[in-house]
Formats: structure tokens, C-alpha cells, sequence
């Protein structure tokens, strides 16, 4: 191989590199505009001779937000059951899939708004099981609305590892606490 062809080859690996192994700056995401506000233009109360001021007066109209469910309204039904987890893990098991279409099964049927509570066990950081307990609420809230059950009737808390069902420090406590518990309330 001539030096010329080594010292091209080279460049165009180290070039190669530069443009594939480097990190990337994130996109920035634009978030969705407000809802244009409604505007009229005012003249000023007492403008100053030869001037042609106007006031820019801003209407908005009212913002309806929906009021999440207190959780302490919600309570137990032997027609639901909990799903639980593997340790770390937030994905659903086969054995509590059948348990979420029972489940949805006796909630179509009945008007109701459930919650789901995402619950960890002891171990780990504070922030973590919260972060998990959420996502195993998510990942249940998700396999119900795939079952047919409206969105708008499911609200999703997580409580990490603050509400233990079995307080004992071994794994067959721990798996106990490991769960998305299903609670409801009638609508209305």
C-alpha cells in the first residue's frame, strides 16, 4: 500500500468517526401553543395630543382542567384483583394478564372509575420505586385500555414502597409488594 492511499484511508476513518461516533445534540421539541387568546385593540384612555397610542387588552377564556380523583375516595372489590411483578420488572406476566381480563371483564359491566396504585418493594432508592411504581401502574392502565376499557375512567398513583402490604425483609414479602392493587369508586 502506497503512503498516499494509507494517509487518504486514514483521514477518511478518522473523518468516518468524527461523523458517526460523536454525540448528538437533542432535538428540541416545541411544545403545543396555547390557544390563541382573543384580542382588541383599545384606545388609550387620555393619549397625549398627536399621537396614536392603543392599548393591547388581553381576553382568555376560562381553561376547564379535570380534577384528579382523590385516591382515598377509592376502595377495594373482590371483583378486581392486584397484578404483580417480577423484581425490577414492569412488564405483565402471563398468569396477571388473565387477571387484568378478568377484571376488565367485570368492569365493563359495571360503570365505575378505577385506580390503579403502582407499588414496589423496600428496596431501592425513594425516587426509583416511585419512577417504577409508576410505570407498573402505566403498563396495567395500558393492558385495560387495550381490553376495551375507556381511558377517561382509569387514574394512575404510584406509592413506590410507602404503602408495603407485608412488611417481613424476604423475597416472598417482597414479591407481595411488588403488585399494581386495583381500587373503584361509582362514578358519578
Amino acid at each position: 500500500m502506497t503512503a498516499s492511499l494509507r494517509a487518504t484511508t486514514l483521514c477518511a476513518l478518522i473523518i468516518a468517526g468524527m461523523l458517526v461516533g460523536c454525540a448528538r445534540r437533542p432535538a428540541v421539541t416545541a411544545m403545543a401553543a396555547p390557544p390563541p387568546a382573543e384580542r382588541s385593540v383599545q384606545p388609550a384612555a387620555a393619549p397625549a395630543p398627536g399621537t396614536d397610542e392603543r392599548i393591547l387588552v388581553e381576553r382568555r377564556e376560562d381553561t376547564t382542567v379535570a380534577v384528579r380523583p382523590e385516591p382515598s375516595t377509592f376502595a377495594e372489590n373482590a371483583n378486581v384483583r392486584a397484578i404483580y411483578f417480577d423484581f425490577d420488572r414492569y412488564d405483565i406476566r402471563p398468569g396477571d394478564a388473565k387477571t387484568l381480563e378478568a377484571d376488565a371483564a367485570w368492569l365493563k359491566t359495571n360503570d365505575v372509575l378505577i385506580l390503579i396504585e403502582g407499588q414496589c418493594d423496600e428496596r431501592g432508592t425513594v425516587e426509583y420505586n416511585v419512577a417504577l411504581g409508576d410505570r407498573r401502574a402505566r403498563a396495567a392502565r395500558n393492558y385495560l385500555v387495550a381490553l376495551g376499557i375507556a381511558a377517561d375512567r382509569i387514574s394512575t398513583v404510584s406509592y413506590g414502597k410507602e404503602r408495603p402490604v407485608c412488611e417481613a425483609h424476604e423475597e416472598s414479602c417482597w414479591a407481595l409488594n411488588r403488585r399494581a392493587h386495583i381500587v373503584v369508586k361509582p362514578r358519578g
